[in-house]
């Protein structure tokens, strides 16, 4: 008798007299533990790792080992080894390992998407991080770069440690503007900046965020930095 199961998700169903029903009762139920508020560890891994109970992995082309064969499915860590699922396009899921909402476009998972259209077009929200360490000087080069064309609605910080130096404040911006994303900001643990532009700003080439020492230099510190932005998304090749 073949299998029988769920027309969305693909979970087993009992059969009449069937034996041992516990079995696909338990399989079902596993996989809906995963599924249910899908958290992925990451979205294209291509190595099994240990398994860790109820932990879910997006699998990625070319997975080895006992993934093997299961690109594009969830593997989803249950009783020692790995159930797995198949996601359905516009299946949303949240991506641990990069801070973001994902939805399966029927290919991959596109993290931050916020609209899926037919032919593949759509709109995504992106976040990128970075903690830096603080160097002396005057002006310090992050090493954090805007990426290019995207939307920027602004870029947000917080001191982990206390920034030393001759400064009294300092500035969060980019070469030409140097406070375009906050000016007079704080030295202690703790201070922070939500650098919001008024207006979001297309950014064609990438942009290095620099760090800005007014009124004296920078000894030390370390601080977060959070770039947010939007991006569009072109349809599909043909």
């Amino acid at each position: 008798m073949s299998e029988q199961v769920t027309g969305r998700h693909f979970l087993p169903l009992l059969q009449p007299a069937q034996a041992q029903k516990h079995v696909t009762v338990n399989e079902s139920l596993l996989r809906l533990d995963g599924l249910v508020n899908l958290v992925l560890q990451g979205a294209a891994r291509v190595q099994p790792p240990a398994v860790v109970e109820g932990e879910c992995w997006g699998v990625g082309a070319g997975a080895t080992g006992a993934w093997e064969g299961q690109a594009g499915r969830i593997a989803i860590g249950a009783n020692g080894g790995w159930v797995f699922a198949t996601p359905q396009r516009g299946q949303r899921a949240f991506l641990l390992d990069r801070g973001a909402e994902a939805v399966w476009d029927g290919q991959e998972w596109r993290g931050g998407a916020l609209t899926l259209g037919l032919w593949g077009g759509g709109i995504s929200a992106g976040i990128l991080e970075a903690e830096v360490s603080l160097g002396a000087g005057a002006v310090v080069a992050t090493g954090v770069e805007i990426p290019s064309h995207v939307l920027v609605l602004g870029v947000t910080a917080r001191v982990v440690e206390a920034i030393t130096g001759t400064l009294g404040a300092w500035a969060l911006g980019v070469e030409g503007a140097a406070d375009r994303y906050g000016s007079g900001l704080g030295l202690g643990v703790n201070s922070w900046s939500q650098g919001l532009l008024s207006a979001p700003m297309a950014i064609w080439a990438p942009e290095e965020l620099l760090l800005t020492a007014l009124g004296g230099a920078f000894a030390g510190g370390r601080l977060r930095l959070a770039v947010h932005y939007l991006a569009l998304r072109v349809p599909d090749a043909v």
